[in-house]
């Protein structure tokens, strides 16, 4: 029995606020990535799916004269370690295992090198999994953050995958 399921966190008012400054749609397609790649490589599909739709929660917008721009965001991104803290917070705070709750926020913290050289992360399977749900979903010019889901589909797609985490269980 999982202490936290995905809808649990989808529908907390921290996740919504985040999710969608981020992109629901990709979080979704990102977490049912990350489904399919732990089930593959035996890794935990509750931890790989957690992390995957929480990825991106620490994304902020950079624009310069009121226009989005792409280049000054990867020149100066630390999403994944804002999106590690909340994550982290958010998970503690809705009753997730504290050791889980950490290792999802790490997961979340080296999804990504745009922050630091490659070179310097040695990932963990789980590390890996996220990283490449994370890149399935990528449109060139970071426009994967800007797909549109309805709700009530978002809804339906995660209470989907909580089955189906349960299943694998």
């Amino acid at each position: 029995m999982r202490d936290v399921t995905l809808i649990q966190i989808f529908n907390h008012h921290i996740a919504k606020k985040y999710l969608n400054r981020s992109g629901v749609a990709h979080a979704i397609a990102c977490a049912y990535h990350a489904f399919k790649l732990a089930k593959k490589r035996n890794v935990s599909v509750d931890l790989a799916t957690k992390a995957a739709l929480l990825h991106d929660m620490g994304h902020y917008t950079w624009y310069q004269n009121g226009k989005w721009d792409y280049d000054l965001y990867k020149k100066n991104d630390i999403h994944a370690i804002k999106g590690a803290e909340r994550a982290h917070k958010l998970l503690i705070r809705l009753g997730e295992n504290p050791i889980m709750a950490k290792e999802i926020a790490i997961a979340i913290l080296f999804h990504t090198d745009s922050y630091m050289p490659e070179s310097f992360i040695k990932r963990t399977p789980l590390q890996e999994i996220v990283k490449l749900a994370d890149e399935l979903d990528e449109e060139q010019g970071g426009m994967h953050h800007y797909r549109t889901i309805e709700k009530d589909r978002a809804i339906k797609m995660i209470e989907r995958l909580d089955q189906m985490i349960d299943e694998e269980s």
